[in-house]
């Protein structure tokens, strides 16, 4: 996924609207030579490809031969690949152009072509064919690129331009779009539907399993209590009631007894076990 991500937006940058270089002073804009890389100062023609530059990153490339503008040197500047190691980023300060992380000057116009200088002034002004400064088309370029990693089109290109947009390597670049990247989260999403649905079903069993345990448990110490409340009402009674044991040949004894007594017969049942008459005749 991830070698698939520069090749992504390389499209926007290399999309990139061009506009020609043409030096405030001289009024002649700079080209590339298509031979050998060196920069030329010549009459501005919008036709074209070797006066067309555009902002890749920080790097200013040329849309003829797709190459950079970069130091060579000491004072000396040409076009060079873009993926190559050597080739310069640029900064623009008071909209004047110099090499980024060095102090050597700014890029400035002479006889011979282009060079670096520290005065400023308008040699060292570049400025397209509607008179606005290189660097205010930087400036929007920069406006608009957090929208490019944000975008859902996919482009064609190769990976180099990228690299050259973001002025930084590709392992890096590769490192920062991973949190873009736009791979499809079809199978993701269904395996987290998948783990919920399970996570619901595990869940409603361990809610009855509880439910039923809860309910047992109540029922048994239910049980439990009216067992305990049934023993100590037995318990109270035969306290009270002290019972007496009779044998069955007693019971026979006193039932003859008992027949024989007439209504209206107040008798007394004595602890020997004598039955007599309160008022006899």
């Amino acid at each position: 996924v991830l070698r698939e991500w520069p090749h992504s937006y390389a499209g926007f940058f290399a999309d990139t609207e061009a506009f020609l270089m043409k030096n405030a002073k001289v009024k002649l804009c700079l080209q590339a030579s298509p031979m050998n890389g060196d920069l030329l100062l010549e009459d501005c023609n919008p036709e074209s490809d070797f006066q067309d530059w555009s902002w890749q990153g920080d790097s200013l490339m040329n849309h003829g031969t797709q190459s950079c503008l970069s130091m060579v040197g000491a004072n000396r500047l040409q076009t060079s690949l873009c993926s190559s190691v050597g080739y310069t980023r640029w900064d623009c300060s008071n909209s004047l152009l110099s090499p980024l992380g060095s102090s050597q000057g700014y890029l400035v116009a002479n006889r011979k072509g282009v060079a670096l200088n520290s005065m400023g002034g308008l040699k060292a002004q570049w400025q397209d064919v509607a008179d606005r400064s290189v660097c205010e088309e930087k400036a929007e370029q920069d406006r608009y690129f957090p929208a490019a990693l944000a975008s859902t089109h996919v482009y064609g290109h190769t990976a180099g331009n990228m690299t050259l947009a973001l002025g930084i390597g590709q392992e890096e670049l590769e490192e920062l779009l991973w949190f873009f990247r736009r791979e499809d989260p079809s199978t993701w999403n269904y395996s987290v539907l998948a783990l919920s649905f399970v996570a619901f079903i595990l869940g409603l069993l361990l809610l009855a399993i509880n439910i039923v345990r809860n309910r047992k448990r109540k029922i048994h110490m239910y049980r439990e209590a009216v067992q305990t409340t049934q023993q100590a009402e037995l318990e109270a009674k035969q306290a009270l009631m002290p019972v007496q044991e009779y044998s069955p040949a007693e019971l026979q004894k006193q039932e003859p007894v008992l027949q024989d007594q007439r209504s209206g017969e107040v008798v007394v049942q004595w602890k020997d076990g004598t039955v007599t008459s309160l008022y006899t005749e």
